[in-house]
């Protein structure tokens, strides 16, 4: 029978441990956040339907993200046991420089929508990361002002082939001026995706002041204040080019973009180029062949085609095709530090993320952004250390599996007949 007695006095100061209150709101909250998905969590309760569903969702039934999330998910690893792995090494070079990390900031539109600290929050972040950061073409911060927020970094440009060819060929003289490093060539946007939250929400740039916005914004005072307070909302590289918003996210897309087309900018652009939006071995291959730096794999967040390729699942067949000394980038799905160990495991030299960026954004501002750095960071480093890897040059497929839910009708007709 167990022996009760009554409780020490002094035994129970010791067990009362109080913490300072910390009356910082938004330190706050984002110290609550331990994983993308509190961070996500967060800023939907903070931002406006229209501006939070323009981040968050994806083409037509939004198929090619959710995909893309579960293959992630799917992923089995294989640690090594006594493997001592105190010290991990998260650095790598890619394209002729270091990152502190395996990700960068991907390319995003109309980041001030989000919060208004918009492009800077995220370059200065990833100043202070060492990792790089990519502005959008459809960027709401100038090209020189995103040099100004990251002076000292590394930069990188996502360029959309435009109708009028130069408007193009302005944006990368005026990159290649300012000093960076490295064209992301987009090619998986001929036309624009049906984003059917945007059209069901009624989205526009600016966002407009409707009834159904004014209810939506009680409860988000502090955005719709960040918001009016704050510098006009336009596409920062674009605004001297005349038009509508419409009218330029119409001249953004275009379906005539071709290999001649890459050849010009490939002659204007004196720093590395990497082809965005690959989705085959056979475009892989032929890029490769016509001497690009690399190429990023990509359903472009699962905002274009929707029942688009799973990029995580093509990694290795390309990896294999290319060969090693080719540079093999990966995005779409990214919501995990586990997720980029995965992939690197599996052949990709670096990652990318966007929506994983902009909850951080739309949850703290710079603050946030920080923070969603500092969460991947942390699980990169516990996932490695779990493995039993002290570099990212220890990973290799053996540490992975992709457990599979989607195969070929083919395949899988192949396979039954063999067994």
């Amino acid at each position: 029978m167990v022996q009760r007695q009554l409780p020490n006095p002094a035994e129970l100061l010791e067990l009362m441990k109080f913490k300072k209150p910390e009356l910082d709101g938004r330190k706050r909250r984002l110290d609550a956040a331990l994983t993308i998905n509190d961070l996500r969590t967060i800023a939907k309760r903070r931002t406006p339907k229209a501006a939070f569903d323009y981040t968050d969702g994806a083409a037509e039934g939004e198929l090619s993200l959710t995909r893309a999330r579960q293959a992630f998910q799917d992923v089995e690893f294989h640690p090594g046991i006594l493997r001592p792995a105190p010290d991990v090494d998260t650095s790598v070079e890619i394209l002729g420089g270091p990152s502190a990390l395996p990700f960068g900031i991907a390319p995003t539109g109309f980041t001030r929508l989000m919060q208004t600290e918009g492009e800077v929050a995220g370059a200065g972040a990833a100043a202070a990361a060492g990792i790089p950061f990519t502005l959008s073409t459809l960027g709401t911060t100038s090209i020189e002002g995103v040099k100004a927020a990251n002076p000292h970094g590394r930069n990188w440009f996502q360029l959309y082939v435009m109708r009028d060819r130069e408007i193009s060929y302005e944006l990368t003289r005026r990159a290649a001026a300012a000093g960076f490093d490295t064209l992301q060539f987009t090619v998986d946007t001929p036309v624009a995706g049906a984003r059917l939250r945007d059209k069901r929400n009624g989205f526009s740039i600016p966002p407009q002041l409707t009834l159904g916005t004014i209810i939506n914004a009680i409860p988000r005072p502090w955005w719709w204040f960040d918001f009016l307070t704050t510098p006009k909302l336009e596409f920062a590289s674009l605004s001297t080019t005349g038009g509508t918003v419409g009218e330029l996210l119409d001249a953004a897309m275009d379906p005539t973009i071709s290999y001649d087309d890459l050849a010009v900018i490939r002659d204007i652009w004196p720093g590395k180029i990497i082809i965005k939006g690959v989705q085959n071995v056979e475009d892989s291959v032929r890029l490769r062949d016509e001497g690009v730096d690399g190429i990023v794999l990509s359903n472009h967040g699962g905002r274009q085609l929707d029942r688009a390729p799973i990029p995580f699942h093509l990694l290795p067949e390309v990896r294999k095709a290319v060969g090693d000394d080719f540079t093999v980038m990966i995005d779409t799905g990214i919501m995990n530090g586990a997720d980029v160990v995965a992939a690197v495991a599996l052949g990709a030299d670096f990652t990318l993320i966007g929506r994983a960026y902009l909850y951080g954004l739309m949850a703290g501002g710079r603050q946030g952004v920080d923070r969603t750095i500092a969460i991947l960071r942390s699980e990169i480093e516990r996932t490695m250390r779990l493995l039993g890897v002290s570099s990212l040059a220890e990973l290799e497929p053996g540490h992975v599996t992709q457990l599979t839910r989607l195969v070929p009708v083919s395949r899988a007709a192949s396979e039954a007949r063999v067994h």
